[in-house]
């Protein structure tokens, strides 16, 4: 932002704290991420913001930065900045600070507020838990609905959302729900129970993150509340981090989609060591998995020998059931992260996928057949040998790119795994022993084997 930049030059900082105190959380904390002239200036701009202004940038900043500012805070600082960060986003940056400045957090909270943060701690990582924030809105059944208005007036400046308030009954336990517009909507002198919706959509703790993306998605959530095992209401997740959650579950998906290691680093941020790790791992497996490919063509090689022609068109036959197999992988894959596509969906996915292939096969092995006839001018054999032979592959990796993904779903395997590099080896096999087969079926009176 250029205008951050002249108030910085010029060194005026009444000016700088005022534009910057008008200024969007978000496009500050941009211009923390990209500032070329580094930490003096960052912790300079850090300190002439609001606590409140400065808590939401700070919340917005990835772990690095946060730690570069944290270092050159006192304990009281780091202290009165937390104390304004909402909890989930205190939660979220003790996670990722290394443990000399947890120890320094810890020290400086009572018993009380330090057993919470070790108890959220404690969550498993991808478990509701561990995504919820303890900041939200809740109402007793016997109040009015004037009663609670003056409530959410007091609270509503420390909660993190007021679109929905969560109905306890005396022991806490979760019993109804009610959204702002219909509390509004209400008469004074209407009973909170009387008024509130009592099927609520709700997680426990233990639940997994994927399950209660589903329950945002399907109902178009922006808030949902978390349990315990005795139905005691103890947080709530919001919209904003279930996005960012969704965010990290598809990079992690592509990443395994495209054989690699999943990493929570930016690109930029990550060392050329940890790339390389995260890619020669899976590198390395498919590498000793092409060995059947090669072994294949070992097998075959006389055949080779007496024709040659039909090496020419190896590669052609192998990228194109590759590609064919990764489409229906990568659609299939998608339905099931949608929730679109069940187990019980299978037969019909192999249906559909059988007859998208046979109608892609004849286009295909049509084409084909007339560029090698007509263009390559090919014998007849031959031009129909590769064209019969690229059909039934096709057909193959369809039906193979949309199986895997639900076999390893079945398994208890992560169904991206089976996308891309890991299908195109295996179809890149199966099609290689069906065009030696053929091809010893039409030319066994002329092959010497």
């Amino acid at each position: 932002m250029t205008k951050i930049r002249e108030l910085l030059e010029k060194k005026d900082l009444k000016n700088l704290q005022e534009f910057l105190n008008s200024e969007t959380s978000a496009n500050i904390a941009e211009f923390i991420k990209e500032n070329e002239e580094g930490e003096k200036e960052n912790i300079i701009l850090f300190r002439i913001l609001s606590k409140e202004k400065a808590a939401e940038v700070f919340a917005e900043l990835d772990g690095d930065l946060q730690m570069q500012i944290v270092s050159s805070m006192t304990d009281d600082k780091l202290q009165s900045l937390l104390d304004e960060l909402y909890f989930d986003d205190m939660i979220d940056f003790i996670e990722e600070m290394p443990s000399s400045v947890v120890k320094r957090v810890l020290e400086n909270y009572k018993n009380e507020n330090r057993s919470l943060i070790n108890q959220f701690l404690s969550y498993e990582e991808d478990s509701a838990g561990s995504l919820m924030t303890i900041e939200y809105l809740s109402l007793k059944s016997h109040w009015t609905v004037r009663e609670s208005l003056n409530y959410i007036r007091q609270k509503v400046k420390d909660l993190e959302t007021i679109d929905v308030a969560y109905v306890r009954d005396k022991n806490r336990v979760l019993i109804g729900e009610i959204s702002l517009k219909n509390l509004l909507l209400s008469k004074d002198e209407d009973i909170i129970e009387d008024v509130m919706n009592k099927n609520v959509l709700y997680v426990t703790t233990s639940t997994n993150q994927e399950d209660a993306i589903e329950l945002f998605k399907k109902y178009d959530l922006t808030v949902l509340p978390v349990i315990d095992k005795e139905k005691i209401l103890v947080g709530i997740i919001t919209i904003d981090d279930m996005v960012d959650v969704i965010e990290e579950e598809n990079t992690e998906d592509f990443q395994k989609m495209a054989a690699m290691a999943p990493s929570k680093e930016e690109y930029l941020e990550s060392s050329v060591f940890e790339l390389a790790k995260n890619r020669l791992t899976w590198l390395l497996v498919l590498m000793v998995s092409a060995t059947f490919t090669g072994s294949i063509i070992s097998k075959y090689e006389d055949i080779i020998e007496q024709m040659v022609v039909l090496a020419a068109a190896i590669p052609m036959l192998m990228d194109t059931g590759g590609n064919a197999g990764s489409q229906s992988s990568t659609l299939v894959i998608r339905g099931m992260a949608l929730g679109e596509i069940k187990l019980k969906d299978w037969f019909r996915v192999v249906w559909k996928e059988l007859r998208v292939g046979i109608i892609v096969a004849l286009g295909l092995g049509l084409v084909n057949f007339c560029r090698m006839r007509f263009i390559l001018k090919q014998d007849m054999k031959i031009s129909f040998l590769v064209s019969f032979t690229l059909g039934i592959v096709v057909v193959m990796a369809k039906l193979v790119g949309g199986v895997l993904p639900l076999g390893a779903k079945k398994l208890k395997m992560d169904p991206a795994i089976m996308a891309g590099p890991l299908v195109t080896t295996i179809v890149d096999a199966l099609a290689l022993m069906m065009y030696f087969y053929i091809a010893m079926f039409l030319y066994k009176d002329v092959l010497n084997i």
